[in-house]
């Protein structure tokens, strides 16, 4: 058949790669690497010239692609959208978009947290602490059994230098808990005036794996835990219990869940408000013991007279939204009137499992009170 030249072409003609680019609105640069990538193939090419041609049929294919790149996915998953029928199609880009919110979400978050760190280290460099007022921590701890759980398998410790959050699980989830603050606790006793916090801490959660493990099988425990060498605080994290800093600028979160549903919402397959009603909520994907992955998350911070933290296990951050957790943070006067007034309100909300939490003030002083 014979190519038009036009932007159209009547029924059964073919149209040039000229043609076919300005009624699809992409270029031929585009349709020659979507040819590449088997995306958008012409159905003919001359043997000759190599010149391509495509059907009229196409632009309906030819101008999805086109949105879909607009929409910034991928080219490999435009693939993939193409060849679902219409309803599939529709649920696939809802779900990328989804995806595409909740990582916009995640970096909207960072970027807060992040843009407070530097103007924290901006008024440091104009208007320095004085390095000889010594900081502590005054803090409490709290855990409960909830409502529904017949037993107790979360473990809470709030010290001079330590704090730390466990969730056991399985057969032997209370004694797993217990065992990895204990394992923990050792460190209230080293110098750290020199040391590497993170690699003391990485140290302690091998050995709080290891007791983890012995506690029986298909047993484990989450882990969240701050350790504190004058103002410089080490954050050690595994599983799902939470660690966040309460400033005046706001509420952050500072860790990252490691839990199925935390995967399935990173990857846009789920979203934050249907996790908590998810059936396979609990999985963990790190912890220690346990079948799950041996790999916690270090980080180092700089605490300043004035911050709160929180740390909590999943009976408390998954039923007490964000805005909740930081009104009861930011009414309470001591740490102990924060953390009955944490465990309270999750008793609002049903209780459904188990709750440790740890509540601290970073203030002036040489012992915490």
């Amino acid at each position: 058949m014979d190519a038009v030249d036009g932007a159209g072409g009547a029924d059964g003609e073919l149209l040039t790669i000229g043609a076919f680019a300005r009624a699809s609105r992409l270029s031929p640069k585009a349709l020659r690497l979507y040819d590449e990538l088997g995306l958008l193939t012409p159905v003919h090419v001359d043997p000759l010239s190599g010149y391509r041609h495509y059907a009229p049929a196409q632009l309906e294919r030819a101008r999805l692609v086109a949105w879909l790149r607009r929409l910034g996915m991928p080219l490999a998953r435009i693939r993939e959208v193409c060849e679902l029928a219409p309803g599939a199609a529709a649920g696939a880009v809802a779900a990328y978009w989804a995806q595409v919110e909740a990582d916009v979400a995640a970096r909207r978050d960072l970027a807060a947290f992040l843009v407070d760190q530097l103007e924290r280290k901006d008024t440091v460099m104009t208007e320095p602490i004085d390095p000889t007022a010594p900081l502590a921590m005054r803090c409490a701890a709290l855990t409960d059994q909830g409502r529904v759980r017949a037993v107790q398998q979360d473990a809470a410790y709030a010290g001079p230098r330590l704090l730390a959050v466990a969730d056991g699980y399985g057969p032997g989830g209370a004694p797993a808990a217990t065992a990895v603050i204990e394992a923990l606790k050792v460190l209230e006793d080293v110098d750290l005036t020199s040391a590497d916090l993170l690699a003391v801490l990485e140290e302690a959660a091998l050995h709080a794996h290891r007791a983890a493990r012995s506690a029986g099988e298909e047993t484990g425990s989450t882990l969240t835990a701050l350790l504190r060498s004058g103002s410089r605080l080490g954050l050690l994290h595994i599983g799902d219990s939470r660690a966040y800093v309460l400033r005046d600028s706001g509420l952050f979160r500072i860790t990252h869940d490691h839990s199925l549903v935390q995967s399935l919402i990173d990857e846009g397959r789920l979203t934050p408000e249907e996790a908590p009603s998810h059936p396979q909520r609990a999985q963990l994907l790190r912890s220690l013991g346990g079948g799950a992955d041996f790999a916690p998350d270090l980080q180092l911070l700089e605490a300043r007279p004035g911050e709160r933290y929180l740390l909590c296990t999943d009976g408390l951050a998954g039923v007490v939204p964000p805005e909740a957790i930081q009104e009861a943070l930011a009414g309470a006067a001591t740490p102990q009137q924060a953390v009955a007034e944490l465990v309270r309100r999750t008793h609002e909300a049903g209780a459904p499992d188990n709750v440790g939490c740890v509540v601290a003030d970073a203030v002036e002083g040489d012992v915490a009170a």
